[in-house]
């Protein structure tokens, strides 16, 4: 992974606003309407080609497709990150084609369960919650109970054209574009693995058979020259989500495990073609109940990874820029602090993305940082505002550049 030798290099977690001719296709087909699928590889080889030429006019170094490889058929979409993942996955069937009377329910199965408006924050904050006139901000209204496919069979990937078609694309436009440096997202098996197993013997048979099947994703990424991103909101995500609250030893046990099983996917990859992205999850609201970054940063540390993406734009995380101070980040890793927020429609000034990305400097060393934001842009914000935040960012950089290195 590069480095910033001279300069703050600039980076984003992942997703961005897709075009609205491509939401409109994948539309179509998630409603099972017919498309003509040369045309389809087509338009979206097109907006992959567009949106990298974009993000290098904006002035963002490491890029990516915007995550376009994952079908999003609406606007605002909190959840492609890890859904696309099932259509890349055999062993599942829908919910609702089990029988009532054979679904059962362990740890795992209850975190998936858990709607939005059963999460301690929102049980908290109920009325703002429970109101959609209290905020302009996308994602505050209560969410319809939903459930994951169940997993009735062993697991295996199924998902290598679509992958190859994702990875084909971004190099291809990357060559186009004249960029050096290109990632690509995938779920973590901890975020994917909160589902319902019915095949499975235990929770951690579950989880370690997602992992091996999740590794011929990670492995096809990294062997193409892509940087492979690991998404993992369920890190830190998952502690808001049990409820009552656990015991935090209870808890760190519970994600290790996860952890233990991304480490065995990840093996024998190099770890400098790797980083790991957490958040506290993307919805619009107070996160009062968050966990804090000081209880799982060793957890954190602990995924054999080159580099680490967190939350530092985010008003209820910024302040744990203090969490690396005293050489907490390892030697020879890089870390992504996010410098422009997702949580706000507040258009970041470029002084204060400067001066996030200087105190970061000053903590793990300017070479060490990459300047990222705090998770992905694309279906949370207003496409408008996402753009203006990308350009936000790369103007921020140059400021820190200049006083970092002057």
């Amino acid at each position: 992974m590069k480095r910033s030798q001279d300069r703050i290099l600039t980076t984003h977690a992942g997703s961005l606003s897709r075009p609205e001719s491509l939401i409109e296709l994948n539309r179509v087909r998630s409603e099972g309407g017919k498309i003509d699928e040369t045309s389809y590889a087509a338009a979206m080889a097109a907006a992959v080609a567009a949106i990298v030429q974009k993000q290098r006019d904006l002035g963002i170094d490491i890029l990516d497709d915007g995550e376009f490889g994952k079908p999003m058929s609406q606007t605002y979409d909190y959840g492609v990150w890890w859904n696309y993942a099932y259509e890349r996955m055999g062993g599942f069937v829908r919910p609702e084609s089990v029988p009532e009377s054979e679904h059962k329910k362990s740890s795992v199965a209850d975190i998936a369960l858990t709607t939005m408006n059963n999460r301690r924050d929102w049980q908290k904050f109920g009325e703002f919650y429970q109101d959609p006139q209290s905020t302009g901000l996308v994602g505050s209204a209560a969410r319809r109970p939903t459930r994951r496919p169940v997993c009735t069979e062993p697991i295996t990937y199924t998902g290598q054209a679509a992958l190859q078609a994702s990875i084909d694309n971004l190099k291809n436009a990357m060559a186009a574009a004249g960029v050096e440096e290109g990632f690509m997202c995938s779920v973590a098996p901890a975020s994917f693995a909160r589902g319902e197993d019915l095949h499975y013997s235990t929770e951690e048979e579950f989880v370690f058979a997602s992992a091996e099947a999740m590794r011929t994703e990670y492995k096809a990424i990294v062997d193409s020259g892509l940087i492979l991103q690991i998404d993992d909101p369920s890190l830190p995500d998952n502690w808001d989500m049990i409820n009552p609250e656990p015991p935090l030893e209870e808890f760190k046990k519970f994600a290790m495990v996860r952890i233990e099983a991304l480490n065995y996917a990840l093996r024998d990859l190099p770890e400098d073609r790797i980083r790991f992205h957490i958040c506290w999850g993307s919805w619009h609201g107070p996160h009062t109940t968050d966990i804090p970054l000081k209880d799982i940063i060793d957890l954190l540390l602990c995924v054999n990874a080159g580099a680490y993406s967190v939350e530092a734009g985010n008003v209820r995380h910024e302040h744990e820029w203090r969490v690396w101070r005293n050489g907490t980040l390892p030697e020879g890793k890089l870390l992504i602090p996010g410098v422009v927020s997702h949580a706000t429609n507040v258009v970041e000034h470029p002084q204060v993305v400067a001066d996030r990305i200087v105190k970061y400097a000053g903590v793990v060393g300017r070479e060490n940082v990459l300047a990222g934001t705090d998770c992905g842009l694309g279906g949370r914000i207003h496409p408008q505002i996402a753009w203006a935040k990308l350009e936000a960012l790369a103007s921020g950089a140059d400021i820190a550049s200049k006083e970092l290195w002057n």
